[in-house]
């Protein structure tokens, strides 16, 4: 996939997202439609945000923004700047708590 921003790399000072972070996020999560539900922080170091209900490969389906507008959306976000690349978090709802485990792209 090839990182988006490699000025930029984790982990982060302070462990929190840098303000000019930039992710790959679904347009409903962004337009706050539905809550994030998957974020992924791949090997690449970018980071993917989705709602975990829709197909986020879609035409137009995502869009590359800097990752604080959703986290103003959803500050429990914050608490995943701390995931090291290879690792994906998920819920259910968006009162779950976040659960993070290993993740890999399918071809791989």
């Amino acid at each position: 996939m090839g990182s988006t921003q490699p000025q930029l790399s984790w982990p982060f000072e302070g462990d929190a997202f840098p303000h000019d972070l930039l992710a790959i996020i679904q347009r409903t999560v962004s337009a706050g439609e539905f809550p994030a539900l998957t974020v992924i922080h791949d090997d690449e170091d970018d980071w993917l945000v989705s709602d975990g209900v829709h197909d986020p490969n879609g035409a137009g389906a995502s869009s590359v923004l800097h990752l604080h507008h959703v986290v103003d959306l959803d500050p429990s976000l914050a608490q995943l700047a701390t995931m090291p690349p290879g690792h994906v978090a998920w819920r259910s709802t968006a009162s779950d708590t976040w659960v993070i485990e290993e993740w890999t792209y399918a071809d791989d």
